[in-house]
């Protein structure tokens, strides 16, 4: 029985009533990602990549006291356009139902929506992860812990580069988690193919990443998986053009004192400006890239059932 407080669009209800597949997709992209239209019309991209893909998407988010797995057109507008929208993970979640609050899902809040949902497979662009520098300030993401406890497959493009990747795979890794890098040996780092650290677990085939997961049932494991899915070879920024410019936009959030849930739309912002919009170039490409995989792991899902 639905909870009184969950809404799912006609087309999400629809593919999940025929057993079709379908992709969860996360909000903060469009509240906290990018302005206005861009944000719109990059969400609208990647809805339509996954119908082309085969698989119904299903963007998550509250309004007004209501969780939301699928938006209709117009709702995915209003979205777009909200201001003062809580960026929301599993701290936050039940509290944003609760008063009637707006919110857009992160990684870890869209991975509890979607797993209520009964959704297998979501995509995203990057996940959270061990902030440089946590050995002081402990900042490091719930996505982590999520993924060690819910049951779905997240398909990104690796951790952040912003992030210190080495330590997050090492929470990962002590977490349990399975860290699959699509089609490569070496773990991806977000707008780069390449991190300089090797995957633990390599995988070509979507149907196998789909096995994967089941089989993870079947043994009584919790949690999900992590597929790190490299950004096109065409779209990528090299990590060595990349670093410098990670650099200066850290020391300037540390100097200004960002802390917290502020850092990585900082950083995001002054690395978009540090490179002249290359950056989001390129995470738009990643994430039409990951929503094409997801799409054919929540394909092969099914096929499963």
């Amino acid at each position: 029985m639905t909870p009184d407080f969950m809404i799912f669009s006609p087309e999400v209800a629809k593919a999940l009533a025929a057993n079709a597949a379908v992709v969860a997709l996360e909000s903060t992209i469009i509240t906290h990602g990018m302005p206005y239209p861009q944000n719109l019309e990059t969400a609208q991209r990647v809805e339509a990549e996954l119908r082309v893909a085969g698989a119904v998407p299903a963007t998550i988010a509250i309004l007004s006291g209501r969780l939301h797995i699928g938006l209709t057109a117009e709702e995915l507008e209003i979205l777009a356009q909200a201001k003062d929208v809580m960026k929301l993970s599993r701290a936050d979640l039940a509290v944003a139902l609760a008063t009637g609050r707006s919110g857009a899902t992160t990684v870890a809040a869209t991975m509890i929506a979607a797993h209520l949902a009964g959704i297998k497979v979501f995509a995203t662009g990057g996940i959270g992860g061990v902030h440089k520098g946590a050995e002081d300030s402990f900042d490091i993401s719930a996505d982590l812990m999520e993924l060690a406890q819910t049951p779905v497959t997240v398909v990104a493009a690796g951790a952040k580069a912003i992030l210190d990747i080495p330590k997050t795979l090492e929470v990962l890794e002590t977490q349990g988690v399975p860290v699959i890098a699509f089609g490569q040996d070496e773990l991806p780092a977000f707008w780069s193919r390449a991190s300089g650290l090797a995957a633990p677990l390599r995988m070509d085939d979507p149907g196998q990443i789909a096995a994967a997961a089941r089989m993870r049932a079947r043994l009584g494991l919790p949690g999900g998986q992590l597929v790190a899915n490299p950004i096109p070879l065409e779209a990528e920024i090299p990590a060595e053009t990349l670093a410098p410019i990670i650099a200066t936009a850290q020391a300037e959030a540390m100097a200004r004192g960002i802390t917290g849930k502020a850092v990585t739309p900082f950083l995001l912002q002054r690395i978009f400006e540090l490179t002249e919009g290359w950056s989001l170039d390129a995470n738009i490409a990643l994430v039409l890239n990951n929503a094409r995989l997801a799409a054919a792991i929540a394909r092969a899902s099914v096929a499963l059932d």
